[in-house]
């Protein structure tokens, strides 16, 4: 009978390039039904979606992918993978699936470098009826906040580039005065054989991102063209936030107005109050605020503090505001032994933050005559105070703050599979700066066999990061509940972890959704560069799926 009360939603996407000019400059880049980037596509928990996509690029193949939703593997739109072999020029493909949940979600193609060159947009479902799933979420304005990374390179470009020198865009090279502090916090001896080490291992302590070049975007716009979200007084609004970028985490934060995170990856949490949270590339928050003032800017600096993407909230009653301001830039964090899972016996030195701190400066390692040099070496200190801290986690969050944890989440309603774990898939993330290849237990997608799982088997996925580098890990196709301390049946459901830097994170998973699944890092060109495979789901009770052929992948990923 529920088929029948079903609504049909049903969207025609039309793919193909035209000029734009985002930055001041004319490029090529994919648009949508004429749209860069691509339209909000909104349905109804319950809804037949139907979703028609013409491929009008000239030469290329393409495929859109529903991030976070639960469907049939045919639909989950990643060529190579279930019998689907990408959407060829001139060609169509109709996505149907029923909509089995609600939430903020997004979609972007699994073609190549296409997502980068602008096939992305948002994926917003509603509870049916459009009523709150509960009184706090009761809101008189809702907004999709979806940051961007824009490049005027297109991605072959890009990719060509981090080929020929994985530090191709590298720009932020540690400075003397980075040294000098080091030797001030650690010793001369510890400053040195860490230098030795990072030689050896032949990454740079500032590869925080190894793209750089980005223009930041909200909605599509450049923080001069400031996406504006308007509001009345005693209007509560909810912001959906979704970290669309090719390959930048960004720390955001709105000043003077705390943020109630309800939602993470689309599934309700027990509601946190926090000023800033970290949102890794594919990850999605929603969060709540109310407005008091009349004017607001939402800041997301990228965690490489080369940029920001911003935005304006105003009070629709007030005369404009004129423009944006542009925020002093936080310290960047250089990684420390313990991010590359070399932890030393003494304890990091964290940097005080505040510009007003005493620089304790200890002289001991250094022979030097003179009053002059000390009061140099002071002022580089207290510089150098402002722009660096250390340790991937550290974003520099003002004292006093709270920035969201994943630790903080916790699922709005009870789990419904509480059972342990009954076996552990190890996966170690590793990369090899020198050739730009990006690896799951050391091999490449293309030589990587694919993990298997029962139907219905209860499964740990450990998730060890060997490189320098933080990757935000997806699976398609299911939720993984994330082990971050909580009780078993509070985990929160995610998509999308983000593995820090030497570091281990794990999450459990019930394997109920048949089909392949695949699994990578959601920074584009590490996906690209190997850092991808297949999760199988079989029946165990039928012989195995008979799955066609794969000759669809060659579209996508190499």
């Amino acid at each position: 009978m529920q088929w029948s009360s079903a609504a049909m939603r049903e969207y025609h996407l039309n793919i193909a390039e035209q000029n734009i000019n985002i930055t001041g400059k004319t490029v090529k880049r994919i648009t949508v039904n004429g749209q860069f980037p691509a339209p909000t596509l909104e349905f109804e928990e319950g809804d037949d979606a139907v979703i028609h996509v013409h491929n009008q690029l000239k030469n290329q193949d393409t495929s859109l992918h529903w991030h976070g939703l639960l469907l049939p593997g045919l639909m989950d739109g990643v060529p190579g993978f279930n019998g689907f072999n990408g959407i060829a020029p001139k060609g169509e493909f109709v996505y149907r699936f029923k909509i089995r949940q609600s939430g903020t979600y997004w979609y972007h193609a699994h073609s190549k470098g296409q997502e980068q060159d602008g096939l992305y947009g948002a994926f917003i479902i509603y509870p049916k009826g459009k009523q709150p799933l509960r009184a706090i979420e009761q809101a008189q304005r809702d907004y999709v906040v979806m940051l961007s990374d824009f490049h005027e390179s297109g991605s072959q470009t890009i990719m060509n580039n981090l080929k020929k020198s994985a530090e191709f865009y590298q720009n932020q090279r540690e400075t003397l005065p980075d040294i000098l502090q080091q030797i001030k916090t650690d010793g001369l001896k510890q400053t040195w054989q860490t230098h030795k080490m990072w030689n050896q291992m032949r990454m740079l302590r500032t590869d925080l991102s190894d793209v750089t070049g980005y223009t930041f975007l909200v909605n599509g716009k450049t923080p001069t063209q400031n996406w504006t979200g308007l509001f009345q007084p005693n209007e509560k609004i909810r912001l959906r936030f979704i970290n669309a970028s090719a390959m930048s985490f960004f720390d955001v934060r709105i000043p003077h107005l705390k943020m109630t995170v309800v939602s993470a990856d689309g599934q309700p949490v027990q509601p946190i109050n926090v000023d800033e949270f970290r949102i890794g590339a594919a990850e999605t928050y929603d969060v709540l605020v109310e407005p008091k003032n009349s004017h607001y800017q939402i800041e997301a600096e990228s965690i490489d503090r080369s940029g920001f993407a911003i935005a304006t909230l105003h009070n629709e009653l007030m005369p404009a505001a004129h423009g944006i301001h542009l925020p002093q830039a936080r310290p960047r964090a250089l990684l420390t032994m313990q991010d590359m899972g070399h932890g030393t016996t003494h304890q990091q030195h964290e940097v005080v933050m505040s510009d007003t701190a005493p620089v304790h400066t200890h002289m001991t390692n250094m022979q030097h005559d003179g009053h002059d040099l000390h009061e140099q070496h002071h002022a580089v200190m207290a510089e150098m105070q402002k722009k660096t801290v250390f340790g991937w986690a550290n974003a520099a969050t003002p004292v006093g703050h709270k920035a969201l944890q994943y630790q903080d989440l916790k699922a709005m309603t009870p789990q419904p599979d509480t059972r342990p774990a009954e076996r552990e898939i190890v996966i170690r993330l590793g990369g090899s700066m020198e050739r730009y290849m990006w690896t799951m237990n050391g091999k490449k997608h293309a030589e990587a066999e694919p993990l298997q799982v029962k139907y219905g088997e209860r499964i740990r996925l450990k998730f060890i990061n060997d490189s320098m580098m933080a990757h935000p890990m997806h699976l398609h196709g299911m939720f993984v509940q994330l082990e971050n301390g909580q009780a078993m049946q509070d985990l929160p459901n995610k998509h999308t972890l983000i593995v820090p830097p030497g570091q281990t994170v794990t999450a459990l998973l019930t394997a109920d959704e048949l089909g392949e699944w695949a699994i990578h890092c959601h920074l584009l060109y590490h996906m690209s560069a190997g850092m991808m495979n297949k999760l199988v789901v079989a029946d165990v009770a039928k012989a195995p799926v008979q799955l066609n052929p794969m000759h669809g992948e060659h579209h996508a990923h190499h």
